[in-house]
């Protein structure tokens, strides 16, 4: 290259980068780590409505810490991957714990809070606190590969570390921030994963992709596997316009979240609904829903009950009824919150009445 990257990319980003997202107004470790945690495996334009909501409702690290994880998990849901806001509410009852609530500065110390990894650590230390740190998200490894036609899958360890080098040896003296920033605009707006504008990048004359004409096979694709296949019936047990909800274990798929009772498809959902207290008939099905998570697709027989007579203990530990308007705003998986707004559009809670 005839000029440094670094300070090609700086002055590409000063010129052409994004300068209006919200998280970057603030120098607020709080707010930037917030960022960095939702961007994890999800697009911009999805993050900054949750983002603006979660910050109006939980403005500093003591509002997060103090808040239970339900409050929490529903902010946070239709997000997904729900292991970040758990492990977000974690990390912040350690910082008022061990750091007086005080975010930490030093690189180790934020890369041992829960759910922050190499890359998210180094993105926060840039972005907050001016630190020379690589950072080396899905884009990032996307313009590498590219640009220095790095072969091999990003996920495997030889290939990743490789990536880091690279990562490393790029970094300029001073002005981290936009430097970094500019990476992720580099990857998210031009050096797209399909239909790349090579034609706008300042580094496509360097660039080995481009110039082997190899922009869609760099970089290379996790090797292919069949997802697994699982399914499930969800009852949707109603009575005088409620529903009955069920807290999911902890940890696992939807960890913490209020879902539905679940049965085995094969078994009779009004001996399923028996054997939780209640005495029930069944409505006209909902149409079955699949919902594919990245390691397996789960397909969802839903079956709405009348329930006949509830039990004297209106809500047991685990157990909730609420009305179906604000069981819509608990903390809920996205399929689960369908199966609710396909009941209302039905007219199915009109007969719970």
């Amino acid at each position: 290259m005839d000029k440094p990257f670094a300070s090609r990319l700086i002055a590409w980003q000063r010129r052409y980068g994004r300068h209006d997202l919200p998280w970057q107004q603030s120098r607020d470790p709080y707010a930037i780590w917030l960022s960095e945690i939702m961007l994890q495996q999800t697009q911009v334009e999805t993050v900054i409505p949750y983002y603006r909501r979660f910050l109006d409702r939980l403005p500093d690290i003591a509002a997060l810490a103090a808040a239970s994880e339900d409050a929490v998990l529903a902010l946070w849901s239709g997000l997904g991957y729900y292991s970040r806001a758990r492990h977000l509410h974690r990390a912040a009852k350690i910082i008022v714990q061990d750091f007086g609530g005080v975010f930490p500065r030093e690189f180790d110390r934020i890369m041992c809070l829960p759910g922050i990894g190499r890359s998210t650590a180094a993105a926060i230390a840039a972005f907050a606190f001016g630190e020379r740190r690589a950072i080396l998200d899905g884009n990032v490894k996307r313009v590498v590969c590219r640009l220095f036609g790095v072969e091999g899958w990003p996920g495997e360890k030889a290939v990743e570390g490789r990536l880091w080098t690279l990562a490393e040896d790029l970094l300029p003296e001073r002005e981290i921030d936009v430097y970094t920033q500019g990476l992720m605009d580099l990857g998210a707006t031009l050096c797209r994963r399909s239909r790349p504008d090579c034609a706008a990048c300042p580094f496509s004359d360097d660039c080995v992709a481009k110039r082997e004409g190899r922009q869609g096979e760099l970089p290379a694709a996790r090797p292919r596997r069949a997802l697994p296949e699982r399914h499930t019936a969800m009852l949707l047990c109603l009575h005088a316009g409620e529903i009955l909800l069920e807290k999911r274990p902890p940890s696992g798929i939807w960890g913490g979240l209020w879902s539905l009772p679940e049965c085995p498809v094969e078994a009779d959902p009004a001996a399923c609904a028996h054997s939780l207290g209640l005495q029930v008939r069944p409505l006209s099905p909902l149409p079955r829903l699949t919902h594919t998570f990245s390691h397996f697709r789960l397909h969802i027989r839903p079956q709405p009950l009348q329930v006949a007579r509830r039990p004297a203990r209106m809500n047991e530990p685990g157990r909730l009824w609420l009305p179906l308007a604000e069981a819509r705003e608990a903390a809920l998986p996205t399929p689960v919150r369908k199966l609710i707004e396909q009941l209302e559009t039905a007219g199915d809670a009109s007969q719970t009445s």
